[in-house]
């Protein structure tokens, strides 16, 4: 993709999800009906229609794009474009549905495997964090870095702290805060801004859930890997990953090493 190419899909994408966001805002004031998709995996109507509308909209100016979304059958097409949305269209519905501040809109552009374009907007707490390849990360538009933290002592981590116990980890972070929120990319995104210095989920994700606060965070200067270190490809036949670190520079290879020992 050409600098003028991406600078076309960045302003499109940006201006599509802050739309998107209205939709999801106005539903988190005034309530959603939800249901289940299988068994504890709740969806709700503004998960449908922020969705429809990331749809529409996209595929009105990039018709030629692929397509994948936690909300539409993959029907395996995707894998046919070189160039392919990737959205979820509320990351954190569990949250949502409890009026918890705490989801995000979040759509990466995908381009022969890696992002290259990503916004992840929390229109609840007004959060818009946003980059393309090359050009930086923001927040509300002015530019974000990520912690220079190089030490797990009294590190900022999103992760569970029950499994840090529960593995006897807890003694190798000394003074530590550990913190927690539902929407993974919404998590991605606060080590992004420096907020945080990691985040770490030990469950399968889907590239829906962090293709575009991959980009936010690469660009942000931080690392996205799984736990043990290997890159994250996206638009692959199996579009799911075995687990997600997001970490500023000076601790991700400090907590691979931990996580890989154990």
């Amino acid at each position: 993709m050409n600098a003028a190419g991406q600078s076309d899909d960045h302003a499109l994408l940006m201006e599509v999800v802050r739309e998107a966001g209205a939709i999801a805002r106005d539903f988190f004031v005034k309530g959603a009906k939800s249901w289940e998709k299988r068994h504890d995996d709740p969806v709700s109507e503004a998960d449908i229609a922020v969705n429809e509308h990331l749809r529409q909209r996209l595929f009105a100016v990039r018709p030629h794009y692929g397509w994948l979304s936690e909300e539409t059958a993959d029907d395996g097409s995707r894998r046919e474009a070189r160039r392919i949305w990737i959205v979820d269209p509320i990351d954190g519905t569990r949250a949502f549905l409890k009026r918890q501040p705490e989801f995000a809109v979040s759509v990466a552009l995908v381009e022969d495997g890696r992002p290259v374009s990503g916004v992840v907007f929390n229109p609840a707490r007004d959060e818009f964090y946003e980059a393309f390849a090359g050009g930086g990360a923001r927040l509300n538009g002015a530019g974000i870095r990520a912690s220079d933290r190089a030490s797990l002592a009294g590190a900022q981590l999103l992760a569970s702290k029950r499994t840090f116990e529960r593995n006897d980890w807890l003694h190798l972070t000394p003074g530590a805060n550990f913190a927690y929120m539902n929407s993974i990319a919404y998590r991605m995104a606060k080590v992004a801004s420096g907020d945080f210095d990691a985040a770490v989920t030990f469950s399968e994700k889907s590239d829906w859930d962090v293709a575009a606060a991959d980009l936010i965070l690469t660009e942000a200067g931080a690392h996205c890997t799984t736990c043990d270190g290997k890159p994250l490809r996206y638009n692959e036949a199996v579009a799911r990953h075995p687990s997600v670190l997001a970490a500023a520079p000076g601790v991700h290879p400090i907590l691979v090493k931990l996580l890989t020992a154990a």
